[in-house]
């Protein structure tokens, strides 16, 4: 929670300067690449429920997350995002066969592991914030 506020506190309180998205061109670019991940995320689970394989979708929804972080790397000229992208996508490969390991869900395993990943990947982000 603190995290969160700290995290609100600093948007708002540099809510008109200039970001990398602040280019019309690379904001355009980025809801582009946006939509289309968020229609690829939906038809595939879409397919998944019809396909009667639900317990797929929190990975898959991961999965198109992660590979959405390789695309920001150059949006937002950061290379860490790399790190993310590999975490993601390697949480929502590896849940399914962790959650049949520890018999859960795999929306647990996936919830947890990605959850956890862009908790340390916020604090990583305020660190490096603070320090600059």
């Amino acid at each position: 929670m603190l995290v969160c506020l700290i995290g609100v506190y600093l948007s708002v309180t540099h809510w008109n300067s200039a970001t990398t998205l602040s280019e019309t061109d690379t904001f355009t670019n980025y809801l582009i690449v946006f939509y289309t991940e968020f229609i690829i995320a939906g038809l595939g689970a879409i397919l998944l429920i019809k396909k009667k394989k639900k317990d797929y979708v929190a990975p898959w929804i991961a999965f198109i997350v992660g590979t959405h972080f390789f695309w920001l790397v150059n949006i937002f000229k950061d290379p860490s995002l790399y790190m993310l992208a590999i975490l993601m996508i390697a949480i929502a490969i590896l849940s399914p066969w962790l959650s049949k390991k520890l018999d859960v869900a795999n929306s647990a395993i996936t919830g947890i592991g990605s959850g956890t990943s862009l908790f340390c990947f916020a604090i990583l982000g305020l660190i490096r914030y603070l320090l600059v």
